[in-house]
């Protein structure tokens, strides 16, 4: 029997070492579910030749030895992976909570994100903190997490200018797209906040605060409490 999935993946070569499996041209919870179901498979029974797997919101990107591999070979075998990926059993999901000391000097954008939206600094704060997260993707930074769930209330566009240095520990707004800066990069993002942990620490096991998966929810605190757990 064909799988939901099988139905919904398209094959595009990416180059002539890697090739993007789509899942569908939107992002949806099911695509989500796909790619995450792939990843897994494909950790868990690896396929010779491939080197590397990037995932994205609704897609999955196989880097593969060209040497070892052709696209129409890889194509075919990741068919009977698609087939039985109705199969696969995910993990049930971490819940991570992450505090977050919103506003002022931590969250620079906050204001102007809620005159945007019509809406008082504190409705924008409520909104943010209720809503539960998916982590979908890690990437830009080590320990950056793609967190798909912010509500459409939200949805803000990026910075027309990026900044040249965002601190580590932002939460940011671009899209329908939030995240918290693992360490001072320049960025796009609007600024809401800022929370003390560590997204990325190397005598952490795994490193990342977050993982693929992982459910996220954001819980306000003061100034005091932020001071507090950055010195702990």
């Amino acid at each position: 029997m064909r799988s939901r999935a099988a139905g919904l993946a398209r094959f595009q070569p990416a180059s002539d070492q890697s090739l993007l499996v789509y899942f569908g041209e939107t992002i949806t919870p099911e695509a989500r579910e796909c790619v995450l179901k792939l990843l897994r498979l494909l950790e868990s029974e690896p396929i010779r030749g491939v080197r590397n797997l990037h995932p994205a919101y609704s897609s999955l990107l196989i880097k593969f030895d060209a040497l070892t591999l052709r696209h129409d070979e890889l194509q075919a075998t990741l068919r009977d992976y698609l087939g039985r990926l109705d199969s696969v059993q995910l993990p049930p999901p971490r819940l991570v909570e992450i505090p977050v000391c919103y506003g002022g000097e931590f969250g620079p954008d906050l204001q102007q994100v809620a005159e945007l939206h019509h809406v008082t600094p504190e409705w924008a704060i409520e909104a943010h903190a209720s809503a539960t997260y998916t982590v979908c993707f890690l990437g830009f930074a080590p320990g950056f997490a793609y967190l798909a769930g912010l509500p459409d209330a939200l949805a803000t566009p990026r910075l027309g200018t990026p900044r040249r240095r965002v601190p580590a520990g932002s939460v940011g707004i671009a899209g329908h797209q939030t995240g918290v800066y693992p360490f001072s990069t320049p960025g796009g993002w609007r600024l809401i906040g800022q929370t003390p942990l560590k997204m990325f620490r190397t005598d952490r096991p795994g490193m990342c605060l977050l993982a693929i998966g992982d459910r996220v929810r954001f819980a306000p605190i003061s100034h005091e409490q932020f001071a507090a757990l950055e010195s702990a």
